[in-house]
């Protein structure tokens, strides 16, 4: 028997176009009528934490799966980004919503590992930033272990 690997290129495109599209969506709705421009958005106070779904020793490692617990006082509704680098080298990209009241309909949850990480089972160093449009609320790094 055969195991099919997940077409990871084909979920990112399909959730890079979603990001893609709410952030059009989000830009158009912060224009303002009669001539204004965008309006600015409040940072507020926002945070993020670092959550491990699946670790068995309490540390982030390639392979396993992290989401993020967010607070925030924006008046929008926050993506959060996750990209890492193993040595210095963009290995990982992938966003999604985390909506205060509105279910976001696709998983919250990253998998450290990706088709670019040059060596699987590497080490790397990632950053997951709190955005809307152009404005960041908060950023957190951290290391993944091989």
């Amino acid at each position: 028997m055969t195991r099919r690997r997940p077409n990871f290129r084909l979920a990112f495109l399909v959730a890079f176009i979603s990001v893609m599209l709410g952030l059009g969506a989000s830009a158009y709705a912060a224009k303002g009528g009669g001539g204004g421009g965008a309006h600015p958005k409040t940072g507020g106070t926002s945070s993020l934490k670092l959550v491990l779904e699946n670790s068995t020793d309490g540390l982030p490692h390639y392979g396993q799966i992290v989401t993020f617990t967010v607070s925030t006082t924006a008046t929008t509704q926050p993506f959060v980004r996750l990209d890492c680098y193993e040595g210095g080298v963009w290995v990982l990209s992938s966003s999604s919503g985390f909506f205060a009241g509105y279910p976001w309909p696709w998983t919250q949850n990253f998998t450290l590992a990706w088709d670019m990480w040059h060596t699987p089972g590497a080490a790397a160093d990632c950053t997951a930033t709190l955005y809307n449009g152009g404005t960041t609320y908060a950023t957190l790094s951290f290391h993944v272990y091989a």
